[in-house]
């Protein structure tokens, strides 16, 4: 029996699989990503409470839902659980002052702050974006964990959104037409396939059996 294949003496190992990268670094790439700003709010009892978040998404259409990442040890992750309910409150361009004074520790960040209960959260008066939650699951995620949110209630305004990059607060912006014209044109929309609500999809249907074909416009 030939004897097993060994490493060159000398040779470079590979790698690390688990190797982390440097954490200055890290922060460093992720605060060139332009995220938009929400306040996450929960009720602690009979009470509400809330935290500035900036790593939330749109996870899925049918049925929808979002996801918000949570640091383990903050005391609106503990309100979540016990709740089993949050609400997404994404702000507008002139709510800075807002998404500061809900970054800060404390008990006390709805002092002077307009706000109703809805959908059995606290939902703050007048943001861009609204929506109600329930917890679908929470998943552990290194020092935090992602909530999975399903949609039971929204609305929306027209304004434009608070961002942040490079750790400012800002606003998005429209491309000049001469610079959008230039870039690769956008589709005009996309397909995209979803299970029929009333099961009435037909065989021969373009979707396919029990599907709906539905599409996005972009413009």
């Amino acid at each position: 029996m030939p004897a097993p294949e060994t490493a060159d003496e000398g040779a470079a190992a590979p790698p690390s699989l688990t190797a982390d990268v440097d954490p200055g670094t890290f922060r460093a790439v992720m605060a060139t990503v332009c995220t938009p700003v929400s306040v996450v709010t929960a009720m602690a009892g009979d009470r509400p409470h809330g935290s500035t978040v900036s790593a939330f998404a749109s996870l899925s259409l049918c049925p929808p839902m979002v996801l918000v990442s949570l640091d383990v040890a903050s005391d609106l992750l503990r309100h979540l659980r016990a709740s089993g309910a949050f609400g997404l409150n994404i702000l507008h361009d002139g709510q800075a002052a807002l998404a500061a004074a809900f970054a800060r520790k404390g008990d006390d960040k709805f002092d002077g702050v307009s706000w109703v209960l809805q959908a059995g959260v606290p939902r703050l008066d007048g943001c861009a974006g609204w929506l109600g939650c329930t917890v679908d699951r929470l998943v552990d995620g290194g020092d935090h964990v992602v909530a999975f949110g399903r949609v039971i209630d929204a609305g929306h305004a027209a304004a434009s959104p608070l961002t942040y990059h490079q750790r400012q607060f800002g606003t998005h912006q429209a491309l000049p037409d001469d610079a959008a014209a230039a870039g690769p044109p956008l589709p005009a929309n996309v397909r995209y396939l979803r299970p029929a609500s009333d099961g009435s999809g037909a065989g021969g249907s373009r979707g396919g059996a029990g599907m709906v074909e539905e599409w996005f416009a972009f413009n």
